[in-house]
């Protein structure tokens, strides 16, 4: 119950982010709002199929390989976008702080549609050669059985492990690069600055969360291995360890997207707001209308 609740709090932040965006035009001819809004909805599905994922393991323990197939795959496309689009991000506010004067240039709308693209395929390449390797490793009743929707139970292949692996430690410490990178030459230019202080420090308060909140989504490659060894320690209380690891590693850095643009960016909030309230006052003015027709009826 409590992991429902906090997946649908978060789905009414993030819908109503969306809503915001979609109403205002400024926000969609913008490359910095258009990948943060990307960041919304990749983690709005992602938080979906992990608490859906979590609610079959309680409800039903095991379900069918091709089904767990469908959800696992998608899963863990959403969960490697992540990082990569932070990186994305963390570099667009480098090019606005260093490079203002060619911003225009190279930050445009195609480019970031590109570069969106580009993260989605790169992300999906391994789920798919994971999906691969099983077809050709495992045999074709594989996919009719009944199994408890897991990774591992699922990709069974020693091979996978160590590709995943290697994949792993080598685009996280791209995308850790990068926001160092873009930490530092903000940093550098902050020192150089003499007017402008306050939005090179918004910048580089952005990149610090964005390296917080990749820190967090490391978590999610950690976890996997540090949840099965205490499991093993503890098999009475493989459910508890599990929903603990779920609300640590995957429901609170969910949060932080919501927070970083949705709070902290002083235009974004003023729609945003504004369309609450709005939206707040228009079930406010039904409600009487309803009630005087009601009373005209009667």
């Amino acid at each position: 119950m409590v992991a429902v609740l906090v997946w649908l709090v978060l789905s009414i932040i993030n819908c109503s982010m969306v809503q915001t965006f979609l109403r205002h035009s400024l926000f969609y001819e913008n490359p910095r709002y258009i990948m943060f809004i990307c960041m919304v909805i990749n983690d709005a599905v992602q938080l979906s199929l992990l608490t859906a994922l979590y609610e079959i393991s309680y409800i039903f323990r095991k379900i069918h390989a091709s089904a767990c197939c469908l959800l696992i795959m998608t899963a863990v496309l959403t969960t490697r976008s992540t990082p990569l689009i932070l990186a994305g991000m963390a570099m667009e506010r480098y090019i606005s702080i260093c490079f203002p004067l060619h911003y225009s240039q190279m930050c445009t709308i195609p480019r970031t549609l590109f570069l969106i693209c580009v993260v989605f395929i790169l992300t999906a390449t391994p789920p798919i050669t994971d999906l691969l390797v099983t077809i050709v490793k495992e045999p074709p009743s594989f996919f009719s059985t009944i199994i408890f929707c897991d990774h591992s139970g699922l990709f069974r292949d020693w091979a996978i492990y160590y590709k995943n692996w290697v994949f792993d430690g080598t685009y996280l410490s791209f995308v850790a690069l990068t926001l160092l990178y873009a930490y530092c030459k903000i940093m550098l230019a902050a020192r150089a600055a003499s007017a402008g202080l306050a939005s090179l420090k918004r910048a580089r308060n952005t990149v610090l969360l964005h390296g917080g909140q990749l820190l967090l989504c490391m978590l999610t490659f950690v976890v996997p291995s540090l949840q099965a060894a205490l499991i093993s320690l503890f098999p009475h209380l493989s459910m508890e360890i599990r929903y603990i690891f779920f609300l640590l590693v995957y429901i609170i850095p969910r949060f932080l997207s919501p927070m970083i643009y949705g709070f902290r960016d002083e235009q974004f909030r003023k729609f945003w707001a504004r369309d609450l309230a709005c939206r707040s006052c228009g079930i406010f003015r039904v409600r009487p209308v309803l009630l005087k027709v009601n009373l005209q009826v009667k």
